[in-house]
């Protein structure tokens, strides 16, 4: 139990990166579809 620390706060560091990883590319995908016309989204 003495590492119990170490081992939480990296599941919490690794966590928070991939989290903030999804959030950032989320973004920036919702940022650059607003640039195509309507017309040229296939996904819709």
């Amino acid at each position: 139990m003495e590492d119990a620390g170490f081992i939480l706060g990296s599941y919490f560091l690794t966590f928070a990166t991939v989290g903030l990883f999804a959030w950032r590319t989320l973004r920036s995908g919702r940022k650059l579809a607003d640039q195509i016309p309507d017309d040229d989204k296939y996904w819709l």
